[in-house]
């Protein structure tokens, strides 16, 4: 069971789907990842395409996210986000989750407008999404002209330094995982 780290919800236990379908983010990733975002984190939009039980997005929520958009396709996962987010709901900004391929729901959410200042990625390892799915957000124009794209992926596995109209502007690995912030080009 993994807890929101800091924030409005410090201390909050999330719920984490049974099985091994998906893999939370661990405590040192999301506090590295969080310091590194700290300023930008009041009032930003937030989507975290591959949700699992929330915890980066509704980190971001309790750090002072205004807006935090979860997207999960299965189906347990999406049952403990519920969960998650009924019991920061009180704590401000707006929760939305979405039961969906993360491939479908981007092109949707850009359809409705919708613009994010920090997009996560957390795709399963083994899976081979991280390129068509950055490649798609650049397409559909969902990350905001200041915003940051963030990929969480395993530390062996090199990504490319521009993808789309994204380039790396920066690398942090924290034990065996790698994060990679993008920006616009």
């Amino acid at each position: 069971m993994s807890r929101i780290l800091a924030g409005r919800n410090k201390g909050r236990r999330l719920k984490t789907p049974a099985g091994t379908e998906t893999r939370p983010t661990g405590a040192r990733v999301r506090q590295t990842l969080f310091d590194i975002l700290a300023p930008v984190m009041p009032g930003a939009r937030v989507l975290d395409a591959f949700a699992g039980s929330g915890a980066v997005g509704l980190e971001a929520l309790s750090r002072g996210a205004s807006r935090v958009v979860l997207v999960e396709q299965s189906g347990p996962a999406v049952n403990a986000l519920r969960e998650n987010a009924a019991l920061v709901a009180g704590a401000g900004g707006d929760v939305q989750i979405f039961r969906q391929d993360a491939r479908t729901a981007l092109p949707a959410l850009a359809e409705r407008g919708l613009r994010f200042d920090v997009i996560y990625l957390d795709p399963p390892y083994a899976a081979d999404l991280y390129e068509p799915v950055i490649e798609a957000i650049s397409a559909c124009g969902l990350l905001a002209t200041d915003g940051v794209l963030v990929a969480e992926h395993f530390h062996k596995r090199a990504l490319p330094e521009t993808i789309g109209r994204f380039r790396a502007t920066r690398e942090v690995r924290v034990g065996d995982h790698r994060l990679t912030f993008y920006r616009a080009s």
